[in-house]
């Protein structure tokens, strides 16, 4: 018997199913947002598969087209590859997850989220997201939940909460953060909610409004944690039993006895390839004198190895106050930077900080090069695209080229969200701009690489951007009382991290931040610490950027194409266009320029020749040019008829050249002066309210067209 559990979140009902639909599954939750419904299903394997000493856990969110009555496009006909929401989303959902699994848990685990109906007003994300943790709490797999997530705007200047698609189009500010219930909380309160993970994007936001909006929105999950709370109670199952991890002290001493000198020496290398070629040899070493030809003796030695090392590197910035390449915990790495170093490229960049590296390289396009993204939601039509990459040798390995992953799209996205806010608006830049950001050199914070060196392509190619933006990832390191937060992380620095925050913005306020949190404890006075540290950094690195190109160019690149747009009425358009596109392939063949026609009248003209743009204009404007009253036309005759003839002075616009306007003297027929394709000179001597024109040849005898 299914059992129903609903409650007010955000001022609408929302409730879980369970017990419903895919029984077999070890926790099923359907979730009804309004008329969204999203079902998330849990499935965790009985038992490890053997030498697996980590949690493989799979999210795959997926939206099925007929969630929103379409039928997929394409020559199949059904769902394929995942789009880039559905990529983002189970990024999400994956990394609000996997830290909340207990330590020794590494049975294979899936969570799969399937949207099965979607309106306009409810998020599908935020109700998977709610969904996956309930799916898990009221299953026996061991979880340290209950989480949930919210969408959290600022519209007019007060925060909301998981408002409509459509509402958040005037929003100033859009995040998705989850909380995560931890008990006992402050102040008196049964529980608190902190912060688990975040990322979204804002329009230069004041870090303290980013402070009050994760308030607001932890604050607006206690409904739903509650429901889970009842939910658990009521419908749960017995958790399984994870077998504690078993310290053996013995073999502990042995390893640190072996190993701790020259793992210590390793860790001060600043150099990485360095450091991580005498760990690897202190690591193969130990490994082989203790355990031998033991397989499973070496893995036992390996994992204290890896412990080792995070409590060197641990001790080392919380006590010693030093990080590897003895910076200070508030320091940035050195910042190097060129513009212009792909001749041929519409704008490039090379941004280097320490050992971390990326060739940014921009190209402009016209409106045809858009990006058409087709979601259950609706379609997008996108005119800024940026594209990560990730290849193996920026990190010394040699592995065969794949396309591109969850996390390439996902820091991909990261950056255009911070990049946004100070693009030109259509109207006065009508350009479809690609950045391809190649990470050649790796050690921590690619992607806000990708933010510096973004910005300084859009300058390079003469894109009138509105301000600079830096990208600075930030960590954090917590013993008790003691905090340590540390500004541009490296990469052993994220890995041996409880948090990974990366924050972007101009020197005015942020545009885009992702955050991971690994341990509780988050509190507010941190988070506004790492936001204010964070924005020292930012606006020192925006002073970095400034000393290499201080401002866009004047011009775009030679080799870009010049955009012109005209614009014509909207029932003009299929003059400019003509029969079958005629006019247009005209236009195109003696002009070489490319031309784009949108229905509202906007034409787009792009070419790198200035004055082959110019004529394909003129043409465009005679193709739809409106008679003027007192104006010589060249017309040609297309009808002749007792009483006059009919002239075409402009493509598809014809008048009347009654008989008494043809000659200045009286004659009987109209045949005696003009044949049916004849070219003649005529004045306009009237357009009347419905349009209709009347001509006159006599008084353009002798004149010139004007």
């Amino acid at each position: 018997m299914s059992n129903v559990f609903s409650a007010d979140f955000a001022g609408r009902s929302i409730s879980l199913k369970t017990n419903y639909v895919a029984a077999q599954a070890d926790g099923s939750i359907l979730v009804y947002y309004g008329d969204t419904v999203v079902l998330v299903t849990v499935v965790s394997l009985k038992g490890a598969r053997e030498g697996v000493d980590f949690l493989p856990l799979t999210v795959d969110y997926q939206e099925m087209t007929f969630a929103a009555g379409k039928i997929p496009g394409g020559f199949f006909k059904r769902e394929g590859r995942p789009n880039e929401r559905e990529i983002l989303t189970s990024r999400i959902i994956d990394r609000s997850l996997r830290p909340l699994f207990p330590k020794g848990y590494y049975s294979e685990t899936q969570v799969v989220a399937t949207v099965l109906s979607v309106d306009k007003e409810n998020d599908s994300d935020v109700a998977a997201m709610l969904a996956a943790s309930a799916a898990l709490e009221i299953s026996n797999i061991p979880f340290k939940g209950p989480i949930a997530g919210a969408r959290i705007g600022r519209i007019n200047g007060e925060l909301v909460c998981n408002a409509s698609a459509e509402k958040m189009k005037d929003s100033e500010l859009n995040i998705f953060l989850v909380g995560r219930k931890v008990a006992p909380g402050k102040a008196g309160r049964d529980y608190d909610v902190e912060l688990v993970m975040m990322e979204g994007d804002a329009r230069e936001i004041a870090e303290d409004i980013i402070v009050d909006a994760i308030k607001f929105g932890l604050e607006s999950l206690r409904p739903v944690i509650d429901l889970q709370d009842k939910m658990r109670k009521e419908a749960g199952r017995e958790k399984r039993p994870v077998a504690a991890v078993v310290v053996d002290e013995e073999l502990t001493a042995k390893v640190s006895a072996a190993a701790l000198a020259g793992l210590q020496e390793g860790y001060g290398m600043p150099r990485k390839m360095e450091r991580y070629s005498r760990l690897a040899e202190v690591r193969e070493k130990t490994i082989k004198e203790i355990g031998g030809d033991d397989s499973a003796l070496g893995k036992k030695v390996a994992a204290i190895i890896e412990e080792l090392e995070r409590h060197i590197l641990r001790n080392m910035i919380i006590k010693d106050k030093k990080r590897i390449d003895g910076r200070s915990s508030t320091d940035i790495r050195p910042i190097s930077s060129e513009v212009g170093v792909l001749p041929r490229a519409h704008g490039s960049a090379l941004f280097n900080r320490g050992e971390t590296q990326a060739l940014v390289a921009l190209t402009l396009g016209t409106s045809s090069d858009e990006q058409r993204m087709d979601y259950i939601g609706g379609e997008e039509l996108r005119t800024f695209l940026l594209h990560y990459n990730f290849p193996p040798y920026s990190v010394g390995e040699a592995k065969p080229l794949r396309s591109p992953g969850r996390r390439e799209i996902g820091h991909g996205a990261l950056a255009r969200k911070a990049l946004v806010p100070v693009l030109p608006a259509a109207e006065s830049f009508p350009y479809t701009i690609r950045i391809v950001s190649e990470i050649l050199s790796s050690n921590g914070s690619s992607s806000m690489a990708t933010v510096c060196g973004g910005i300084l392509s859009l300058m390079d190619a003469g894109v009138p951007v509105k301000d600079v933006v830096a990208g600075i990832a930030m960590g954090l390191l917590k013993e008790g009382d003691e905090v340590v937060i540390l500004s541009d992380i490296l990469g052993d620095e994220d890995h041996a991290g409880d948090m990974d925050f990366k924050v972007c913005g101009t020197e005015k306020g942020v545009t885009a931040m992702q955050m991971d949190i690994k341990i509780d404890g988050l509190t507010e006075e941190i988070l506004r610490q790492a936001l204010a540290q964070a924005r020292v950094g930012r606006v020192f690195i925006i002073g970095k950027l400034r000393e290499t190109l201080a401002a866009p160019r004047s011009d775009i690149s030679i080799y870009a194409p010049r955009i012109t747009t005209v614009k014509v009425k909207a029932d003009q358009v299929r003059a400019v266009i003509g029969s079958g596109g005629k006019n247009i392939r005209q236009i195109i063949s003696e002009t070489g320029v490319t031309i784009d026609v949108e229905d509202d009248g906007t034409v787009t003209i792009a070419s790198s020749d200035s004055e082959a743009a110019a004529r394909a204009v003129a043409m465009v404007r005679w193709l739809t040019e409106e008679a003027e009253v007192g104006k010589i036309y060249r017309g040609t005759v297309k009808k002749i008829v007792d009483f006059g003839a009919f002239v075409e002075i402009l493509p598809g616009t014809e008048g009347l050249l009654h008989i008494s306007q043809i000659a200045k003297e009286r004659i009987n027929k109209v045949t005696d002066v003009l044949q049916e394709g004849d070219e003649v000179m005529v004045k306009v001597l009237e357009v009347d309210k419905q349009g209709k024109i009347r001509l006159s040849r006599k008084e353009a005898l002798g004149a010139d067209v004007q």
